[in-house]
């Protein structure tokens, strides 16, 4: 079963990370290096993003053309860091997974749609 895991984290989280001494950027990279090395041969692409600020969202409405927007069109108090596809067996692996991750934050996971 394919599904995408959604690295997600607060501004507070986005700040603590600012935050890291060089050192400190050190491991906790290495940290997310070793988790995606560990599960390699169930992830697909992968993919660091930049902050929700660099967004610019394209808005539909029931009527007139979409409008296009800076910034994220979500509001929340999450924004997604990055994604990674990954395929499993099932949710209980995936979950599995999502438990091990070193980059704190949330990790939310969605079932892909398959077109066959």
């Amino acid at each position: 079963m394919k599904y995408v895991m959604l690295f997600c984290g607060t501004a507070e989280d986005a700040a603590a990370f600012e935050a890291l001494s060089p050192d400190e950027l050190g491991e906790r990279y290495a940290e997310v290096g070793a988790w995606f090395a560990e599960h390699r041969a169930k992830i697909g692409a992968t993919g660091q993003l930049r902050g929700p600020q660099t967004a610019t969202s394209v808005r539909f409405g029931a009527q007139g053309p979409p409008v296009v927007m800076d910034g994220p069109f979500l509001e929340g108090k999450e924004s997604i860091g990055g994604y990674a596809e990954i395929d499993v067996a099932d949710l209980d692996e995936a979950l599995g997974m999502a438990k091990t991750w070193p980059g704190r934050g949330t990790v939310e996971i969605r079932p892909m749609v398959v077109l066959r």
